[in-house]
């Protein structure tokens, strides 16, 4: 036979002789109401997972491509793993099991997105937490446990958080209670809590929460380590929490942090996913490394293998530059070879390398002893190699010796990604459990983790007068991010603004004061003058440059020129340093370069081609109501048309000439479409950059063309200019024009680089 005719014989009656050829997966798996995903097509290996809008979630979450060509759901979501119709299914909240000397309405077997549970105690007792309590889109309800309490133990009544069952009713000195969930719900926090002798419960309130629930970022960025603190020794946040925040990750100056950062990257992690849990990462590395503390820095990836990028016990973890390095060149592809998730071997490496380095330092060595531990765990579901993790944890725990006095020494954070297939009752077992904080989370999705690691380190402890530091989560008030920022007034009214540079002088515009002969009639308000952070302070001395005139140039037909528009107030007392008072960060001194973390040796100029790399640089100003407006500063070619302007404005410039006899190279320009424009009772206020989470004073507000505050009774109401007359344009004092002055009268006060 001609062997192409036995090759096309075998083709038609023998298909299972020729080359096996990987089948594909079936197509016909819609979700009803939903959309679904593949990581890697149809094909054998890939994973589908389903996603449905806000207040519904999958049933099933994922399927997978199996070798045979089939679909196969985890039996995590469904009792069997044969092919059923995957459906988008309402979010419920849990309802209340019991609730303890009080009633509770409505009663219901669980509760739809939207609805309240209200709660009213018994006469003799007192409620404490929320009232009323309205069910979120995640399955969770808002606001803090219902009990009600008549402080009549040791320990308050800690209380039945909705949908758990609570053994024990005795809250006295060494007294446990604890708690179970009903129905499926998973428990998550303490299942045990003693009452300890300084009137707290050990470990984190228990909180049953259905399977598929998640976390917002704005209930997890403040309970993420939201804080460094220069501070030695914790507080107790039981004692005096308003808000369920989690441990603040704490360093004293002379102590030392190790932070490990471990990102799952296993199979079930998308390559796109995984870049930005390396983009999460860099940020908080880069935030961290922003204050002036001792760390360093351990990068570990993992799939059924753990990976070291970078060892505590390498110097150059404690070396921004090398770190930020190291976690770029982190490559996806390096566990292309084994694809699971062995979270046990993770945490494993991390015991091993602590082990070593108290093996170097000695095991009694205090300089051992007063490491500070916190790990942070990035992962996408549960182990499903390697076995439970918690023995790693357990390991750890031993050899830091933790215990109730050596608690704020270890801090886990375990931090599951994607509704997909994460186990909460293992996040739950390795996260650390502290009293009234919570270490384990689930995010929806990694756009939700990049924004919690955005906004996850406020600094609401650091107590010294580092400059450049704003609270940026999500939660912060107007003051508290710019928390330089004062109100200088006169005894009627309100004139101008400043900015703290440290704790007893603040940076503002000469023209403020040059009619003014008695300071003693003026105040400078610190803090936030809606609250009780707010302080007035009065001005010991004033300080004006001898050459600032407005008159200078009428002589030219220049009726207003503000050459040498700066001042400096030293207040009469110092200023206690708060997240509501803190200096910005004045270019070209020692502060600012360990903030820019610049070398030693370096200069002024230096400074200006970082922080003015650019002709149009993007920066801010403070508005009247306190909030944070954009405007782009000019430099170059493009300062030289943006100050042309001025020769339009013929009622204050009528014989011009030469624009550069108003607009000298003392100032910087804004004021191009797109930009804000500073109303008149801004003028003062700092102009200032972000870099490296930290803030920058480049210039100060002294005079505009415009003013979009004009007659206007709302200081919420800016106006924009009308067509057809001079274009807005804003001027603001250089600093790094001025240096000649500030560092004469601020010798001693700031230390200057060279220039």
């Amino acid at each position: 036979m001609d062997p192409l005719l036995a090759f096309l014989c075998l083709l038609s009656l023998c298909p299972g002789l020729v080359a096996n050829a990987a089948p594909s997966c079936p197509q016909n798996v819609n979700i009803s109401g939903g959309t679904f995903t593949l990581s890697h097509g149809w094909a054998p290996g890939s994973l589908l997972t389903y996603s449905c809008p806000q207040g519904s979630y999958p049933v099933p979450a994922s399927r997978l491509c199996k070798s045979n060509g089939q679909w196969q759901t985890p039996k995590s979501t469904l009792r069997s793993s044969w092919l059923v119709k995957a459906v988008c299914k309402p979010v419920r909240c849990p309802a209340p099991v019991t609730f303890e000397n009080g009633v509770y309405t409505p009663r219901l077997g669980s509760h739809p997105v939207g609805g309240n549970l209200s709660f009213e105690c018994e006469d003799g007792f007192t409620l404490r937490g929320s009232s009323v309590r309205h069910c979120r889109p995640n399955g969770m309800w808002d606001g803090q446990t219902a009990v009600c309490d008549n402080g009549a133990d040791h320990c308050p009544n800690p209380g039945i958080s909705v949908g758990a069952v609570r053994t024990g009713s005795r809250f006295g000195l060494g007294d446990k209670v604890t708690y179970r969930c009903s129905s499926n719900l998973v428990l998550t926090g303490s299942v045990e809590r003693e009452c300890l002798n300084n009137g707290v419960w050990s470990g984190t309130e228990p909180i049953c929460r259905q399977p598929y629930s998640y976390d917002f970022p704005e209930d997890v960025a403040p309970a993420l380590g939201t804080s460094l603190s220069h501070l030695l020794g914790a507080t107790n946040p039981t004692q005096q929490r308003k808000e369920n925040l989690g441990r603040k990750i704490q360093i004293q100056r002379s102590g030392h942090l190790n932070l490990y950062l471990l990102l799952d990257a296993s199979q079930s992690v998308s390559e796109d996913d995984f870049k930005i849990f390396k983009n999460s990462a860099s940020l908080m590395v880069d935030r961290i490394f922003s204050f002036d503390i001792n760390v360093s820095v351990a990068i570990i990836t993992f799939a059924s293998q753990p990976k070291i990028i970078m060892s505590v016990l390498n110097d150059k973890s404690r070396d921004v530059t090398e770190v930020s390095s190291s976690m770029e060149n982190v490559d996806y592809a390096d566990h292309r070879n084994g694809t699971g998730t062995n979270i046990y071997e993770a945490l494993n490496s991390v015991y091993i390398m602590m082990n070593n380095q108290m093996q170097r330092l000695g095991i009694e060595s205090m300089g051992w002893k007063e490491i500070r531990h916190a790990i942070i765990l990035l992962t996408d579901g549960k182990s499903n190699m390697g076995g439970s993790p918690k023995p790693a944890v357990d390991n750890i725990r031993e050899m830091l010796n933790i215990n109730q006095k050596r608690n704020d020494y270890l801090d886990i954070y375990a931090i599951g990604v994607g509704k997909l297939d994460v186990d909460w009752r293992e996040l739950n077992e390795l996260g650390s459990k502290k009293d009234g904080e919570r270490h384990a989370f689930i995010l929806q999705d990694t756009q939700a983790l990049q924004q919690v690691f955005e906004h996850m380190l406020d600094v609401s402890t650091l107590t010294d007068t580092i400059c450049g530091v704003g609270n940026m989560s999500a939660n912060a008030s107007n003051q508290e991010r710019t928390p330089w920022h004062v109100i200088i007034k006169s005894k009627s009214q309100e004139t101008c603004r400043g900015a703290l540079i440290s704790d007893q002088w603040v940076l503002t515009a000469a023209h403020c004061f040059h009619k003014a002969k008695d300071h003693s009639l003026w105040r400078v308000n610190v803090g936030d003058p809606d609250s009780q952070w707010g302080k007035e302070f009065l001005i010991e001395e004033a300080v004006i440059p001898s050459g600032f005139n407005v008159c200078a140039k009428k002589d030219q037909g220049i009726l207003e020129f503000y050459g040498d528009d700066i001042a400096l107030l030293k207040l009469a007392q110092k200023v206690k340093m708060s997240t509501h008072a803190r200096p910005i960060c004045l270019p070209c001194t020692m502060e600012a370069n360990m903030a820019l973390r610049k070398p030693q040796g370096s200069t002024c100029q230096d400074h200006e081609r970082e922080l003015l790399n650019q002709q149009s640089i993007p920066a801010h100003f403070v508005a009247l109501n306190g909030s944070k407006l954009n405007i782009n500063l000019k430099t170059g070619p493009q300062w030289t048309s943006c100050i042309q302007v001025v020769s339009q404005d013929k009622k204050t410039f009528p014989n011009l000439t030469d624009v550069r006899e108003v607009v000298t190279d003392q100032f910087l320009c804004s004021g191009t479409p797109g930009d804000e424009n500073p109303c008149k009772g801004e003028s003062g206020g700092a102009v200032f950059l972000e870099r490296r989470f930290r803030f920058f004073q480049v210039g100060l507000v002294s005079w505009g063309l415009y003013n979009p505050c004009f007659g206007a009774t709302n200081k919420n109401s800016r106006k924009k200019a009308s067509p057809g007359v001079p274009s807005p344009r804003d001027f603001h004092i250089n600093l790094f024009r001025l240096q000649p002055w500030l560092r004469r009268h601020l010798e001693g006060v700031l230390n200057f680089l060279p220039l």
